[in-house]
């Protein structure tokens, strides 16, 4: 029986992410097998969604085309998820989110919408109605200057303002080279489940131009709870001293406690859950893969694949 592709895995579930390190894969049978100083683990990757492949990982073809068969989305990151370097193919072949994400930010009204439930999201939605995007704008920016004074009330570490050069790293004092480290750290978990989920990183609301533009919208929602403060505290524990492993290691067991890869996923829907209008969706998506892609026509929807229109019909 063909896959429904329609049925998504959920990353938010307990068994469809699996994160490992120091370890080597190869294939066991139809499934996939982890090896590491414990032993031999087997992995049912059928109903895995994500595999996060960390320092000191090593996989065989095989195993990856495993994976590739059971729809199980291989990604290579930093330790404990912290950085994001590359991706496979998940389960998400067919393009029903994505759709629904380029309209969004195509639409200029529908923009605003995510726009502003964005905003509203960071402040909990306890903020008037029929504010004017430039009103919402000023009060993050204002609420972003509170939380950087707060942390350096707090931790005793002097704060003059955001300022990183990438051309001169060590120019720039220890807590803004802390908030490079850790924002780093929290794009690559961020990216993870933007991509385990069929959105694209590159289409974003707040922030346009980049590939990591709808990355930075969703890590704003974590910056002020999360790395801001944990940089400012690991500036403050030791100084210059191993600052950058410091937070990085500080980031992964932070995440790890907050268990924040399973709330970035109904985060991101619920920025993206804006009423499309009736005549703008489209949801005639193929389910069976082996099927050509259909084509798009202005005035008769979606064709069929795979045919010769050579004949101009």
């Amino acid at each position: 029986m063909p896959k429904d592709l329609h049925e998504l895995p959920r990353v938010e579930d307990g068994w469809s992410y699996l994160y490992v390190e120091h370890c080597k894969i190869d294939r066991e049978n139809k499934a996939v097998a982890i090896h590491d100083e414990r032993g031999r683990t087997s992995v049912p990757c059928a109903s895995l969604a994500l595999l996060m492949m960390g320092p000191g990982t090593s996989i065989t073809h095989e195993a990856v085309k495993t994976l590739a068969d059971n729809g199980c989305l291989a990604a290579w990151c930093g330790e404990g998820g912290i950085r994001f370097y590359a991706q496979g193919f998940g389960e998400t072949r067919h393009s029903s989110k994505l759709i629904r994400q380029a309209l969004l930010v195509s639409n200029p009204s529908l923009r605003l919408k995510v726009v502003e439930r964005m905003y509203r999201m960071r402040f909990n939605d306890q903020i008037p109605e029929n504010l004017t995007i430039q009103q919402l704008r000023g009060m993050e920016g204002q609420r972003v200057r509170q939380t950087y004074a707060l942390a350096s009330m707090d931790t005793g570490v002097p704060w003059t303002g955001r300022n990183f050069d990438p051309n001169n790293w060590s120019n720039a004092d220890p807590v803004n080279r802390a908030l490079s480290v850790a924002n780093s750290c929290l794009y690559g978990i961020c990216s993870a489940a933007i991509i385990s989920i069929g959105y694209s990183t590159g289409l974003g609301f707040i922030h346009t131009g980049k590939q990591l533009s709808f990355v930075y919208d969703i890590a704003d929602l974590y910056k002020a709870s999360i790395t801001i403060p944990l940089s400012f505290r690991a500036a403050a524990a030791d100084g210059d001293e191993g600052l950058e492993r410091r937070v990085r290691l500080a980031c992964r067991d932070k995440f790890n406690e907050l268990n924040l890869l399973s709330r970035i996923v109904p985060d991101i829907e619920r920025a993206l859950d804006v009423k499309i209008p009736s005549d703008l969706i489209f949801d005639d998506f193929d389910s069976e893969q082996v099927v050509p892609s259909k084509v798009w026509d202005p005035k008769s929807g979606p064709l069929p694949g795979g045919v010769n229109y050579s004949n101009g019909n």
